[in-house]
């Protein structure tokens, strides 16, 4: 019986692919095309006569502007703070065995994201007037003493509760989110471990959800900064948007001013856009160390792969 004849071919191993990208004439036409209309813009709008660029210099650093600015800056995170403070408690109501607490998480919910911020900053300015005195004391009897509103809540106070109620409906659905991604299986690894509730939402629980909930929150102050120039309902009249408003109503000039309150706004909102994406970097990077690491694992994979497949070519 005769023997096969195996015959070594030396073969040489496979080129590298020489990846040619696909060209994009239109698109490329399309994008020079906007960057010369965006440079003819700008060109215009310097030379534009109704911008009156010498004024929008002269109130840029007004001090009833800047003044504004920090008014604003304030009002935004004040109610931004009470936002998240009761938005959490909001969605821990919701997520209780309690009907009753469930109901009334439930309640103002609807409420808060059922009417417009404006029309609920306009009854917060009523409130006072509503509400002229509170009789503290046993009911049905003399009161021990009674209380003023008017005099006890100044109206920064009145716009930042006004704020801070409606924005804790959002938030309040920003944390259960945050709350329901984390994995079931955490929290029952941390109860036998024996952590406490506390402890385990500490160390457990919120650092995994805050990837979830950082994002939709910074999208949130930064529409909180915008939402105050709605404050003039309270009416509180000491915002960025107010001041601003009421210097164009004097030197019957709008123009200059709009752009100088759109400057500070686009500053403030650059500075939280940037905050924000430190705290995501921050908060992801647990998550983005696996997605590396599985990349990594499947680059190697498929480079095994292709020399395994070589090496065969070359025994054949």
């Amino acid at each position: 019986m005769t023997q096969p004849i195996t015959q070594v071919v030396n073969v040489a191993p496979p080129k590298p692919i020489r990846a040619v990208p696909l060209r994009h004439p239109w698109r490329n036409f399309f994008a020079v095309a906007l960057i010369i209309a965006i440079i003819a813009f700008v060109l215009d709008a310097a030379q534009r006569e109704a911008y009156d660029w010498p004024a929008f210099a002269t109130y840029i650093f007004d001090p009833r502007v800047m003044m504004g600015a920090a008014n604003t800056l304030a009002l935004t995170v004040l109610a931004m703070i009470l936002a998240i403070v009761v938005g959490i408690v909001i969605a821990i109501m919701r997520e209780t065995s309690n009907p009753v607490l469930r109901g009334i998480s439930f309640g103002f919910l609807w409420l808060f994201r059922g009417t417009p911020v404006y029309v609920q900053l306009v009854f917060w300015g009523l409130f006072t007037a509503i509400y002229q005195q509170v009789d503290v004391g046993i009911p049905f009897t003399e009161p021990w003493f009674t209380l003023e509103l008017a005099d006890l809540i100044p109206v920064f106070w009145i716009a930042v509760i006004g704020l801070g109620l409606n924005e804790a409906a959002y938030m309040a659905e920003i944390v259960r989110a945050g709350l329901l991604s984390v994995d079931k299986g955490q929290s029952e690894a941390a109860d036998a471990l024996g952590m406490s509730w506390w402890l385990r939402m500490r160390k457990v629980v919120i650092p995994q959800a805050m990837r979830v909930i950082i994002p939709p929150t910074g999208n949130e102050l930064i529409s909180m900064l915008k939402t105050t120039s709605l404050v003039t309902a309270v009416p509180y009249n000491f915002d960025l948007y107010t001041r601003a408003r009421d210097i164009s109503s004097a030197t019957l000039n709008p123009i200059p001013l709009l752009l100088v309150a759109s400057v500070w706004y686009l500053l403030f909102t650059s500075i939280m856009m940037f905050g924000q994406s430190r705290l995501e970097k921050h908060f992801s990077k647990g998550q983005n160390a696996r997605i590396a690491q599985k990349r990594k694992k499947a680059r190697r994979s498929a480079g095994a792969d292709v020399a395994s497949s070589a090496g065969e070519g070359a025994r054949s």
